[in-house]
């Protein structure tokens, strides 16, 4: 270490570390970043999975529609974040419903065949230039001191039945009254579900989690960062590098005192070693903060997806004469997920078993950026496909991970196979030792392998952007119960996903912003 004493000190250089790092270093602060990992970027980095194989993977997080231009204007950013043409696909028998950003009549061509009629795809319409007005009102308020609820009620919305849709009533029951066709209900339903265990019939966390998928960046577009999620992270890395952050990886933070500053930590050789700090930022989970403070530990999250990486020799062939599989696959490509689908497999996961027919959703990354590919490997056609399974609880996976690792996988590719015109499994690609690549990745994997207790990839259950008590109006939703301790992570309030919004914003809290 250059010093003894730091202005801050942040445990944990993913994204959002990262981000507070560079705020905090371009004011002046001295910043020490302790990571324990082997790089920055935390779970949004691109890796090179299969050995032999020229792709470059998001491993763990794959798009970006939560990261605030200005955070990317402030930071002084170098990213090239692409607009996908085709927003969705989801068969149906043999057709499907395609969603093209570009062409409203064929997307209402696709609605009708798909519903019988034209009723749905105006309700769509409703729907979303609703939730688009939502979101360019409330999406510059995350990177303010918190409001309180009915201060933000004003702010957002003169139409009472849209914060009563949003706010109040469960995300399923407004769905259900909203579209008549299954399918479509399904479609919708998806973005309050990712990552989050909900029945959406009751459960208000779904409607958090919808909130966060419909209003990033004010527009709710999930873009494809060119160069993969690393490209994010190497960006962020570099700006609070060149403000002057002092950056450490293979080091561990061990203990933090809340009262002192002290931050006890491993150095890459073993050794440890303290210094002192202002402020303490954690880009950690909550109850990995309770550990480093010697406190008690808060409830452990249950963290709910299925993560399966792939290589492709080709795309797949569908069922669908009318869309090609270029079209289908470079957006989000919905499989057995409609309503009634998605109700069942919840059952099935609350109860304790894989669901019999997995719903998830695939997008292919190559489509939109090939330059994840080596030249070599993007002239024989191969392509990368991502794919997030939905109700897949971490309790699923606590007696036997590697058993029910296995299970879970061939249920999901089972259920992939049924929308397809051929086995998936035919068009995977294999490393020069002939292993097949796809690797699959459970919350039990996230928590050994990154650390997410519960495997929970927002590190707790997502918050309302608003303040809810009295003490919070004003602040910045980063702070803990000790004054020189905050969070800097997904689990602060407005956290989850790829954002940098907590990162700003613990910036924000510790310069008086």
């Amino acid at each position: 270490m250059r010093h003894s004493r730091y202005d801050v000190v942040i445990a944990g250089a993913g994204h959002n570390g990262l981000v507070a790092a560079a705020y905090l270093a371009r004011a002046g602060r001295r910043v020490l970043l302790l990571e324990r990992r082997p790089c920055t970027g935390g779970l949004a980095v691109s890796t090179q999975a299969f050995p032999g194989v020229g792709a470059r993977v998001s491993r763990y997080s794959y798009l970006v529609s939560l990261l605030p231009t200005k955070i990317i204007t402030d930071l002084g950013l170098t990213l090239d974040l692409r607009r996908r043409r085709y927003a969705s696909y989801t068969p149906v028998g043999d057709g499907g419903l395609l969603v093209d950003n570009a062409d409203d009549h064929r997307t209402a061509a696709s609605f009708t065949a798909v519903t019988g009629g034209a009723t749905d795809h105006e309700a769509w319409r409703r729907f979303y230039a609703a939730t688009a007005h939502l979101a360019e009102r409330l999406a510059p308020t995350l990177l303010e001191p918190l409001r309180d609820r009915t201060t933000v009620r004003e702010h957002v919305v003169a139409d009472e039945s849209l914060w009563r849709d949003t706010f109040e009533r469960p995300i399923g029951e407004v769905v259900d009254e909203t579209f008549t066709d299954d399918t479509v209900r399904g479609v919708v339903l998806t973005d309050a579900l990712i990552g989050t265990f909900a029945d959406p019939s009751t459960d208000l966390l779904a409607n958090r989690c919808f909130l966060y998928h419909v209003i990033g960046n004010g527009t709710g577009d999930w873009n494809v960062p060119v160069g993969g999620m690393g490209a994010v992270t190497t960006a962020l890395t570099t700006a609070a590098t060149k403000a002057g952050a002092e950056i450490h990886t293979n080091t561990e933070v061990l203990a933090v005192d809340p009262v002192t500053g002290e931050v006890c930590f491993r150095s890459p050789e073993g050794a440890e070693h303290t210094v002192t700090a202002g402020h303490i930022l954690a880009n950690t989970p909550p109850t990995t903060l309770s550990r480093l403070l010697g406190e008690d530990p808060e409830h452990t999250p249950e963290g709910a997806q299925l993560k399966i990486n792939m290589v492709l020799s080709r795309l797949p062939r569908l069922k669908d004469p009318g869309v090609t599989p270029a079209e289908a696959f470079s957006g989000t490509f919905h499989i057995n997920e409609s309503r009634d689908q998605l109700a069942r497999a919840y059952t099935e996961a609350a109860a304790g078993e894989i669901p019999t027919l997995p719903p998830a959703e695939v997008y292919c990354h190559s489509l939109t950026d090939p330059s994840i590919l080596t030249p070599g490997l993007a002239a024989t056609g191969a392509h990368t496909l991502t794919l997030f399974g939905l109700h897949m609880p971490s309790r699923l996976f606590r007696a036997d991970p590697d058993k029910s690792r296995a299970e879970a996988l061939a249920a999901t590719l089972a259920s992939v196979n049924t929308v397809l015109a051929e086995p998936l499994e035919d068009c995977l690609l294999r490393t020069p030792s002939g292993t097949l690549c796809l690797e699959a990745k459970t919350p039990a994997d996230l928590e050994s392998e990154a650390a997410l207790p519960g495997g929970h990839i927002f590190h707790r259950d997502l918050t309302w952007p608003y303040a809810e008590t009295p003490e919070e109006n004003g602040r910045w939703g980063v702070e803990t119960h000790h004054d020189r301790v905050l969070l800097c992570g997904a689990a602060a309030r407005r956290g989850g996903g790829v954002s940098g919004i907590p990162g700003h914003n613990a910036a924000m809290a510790v310069l008086g912003g």
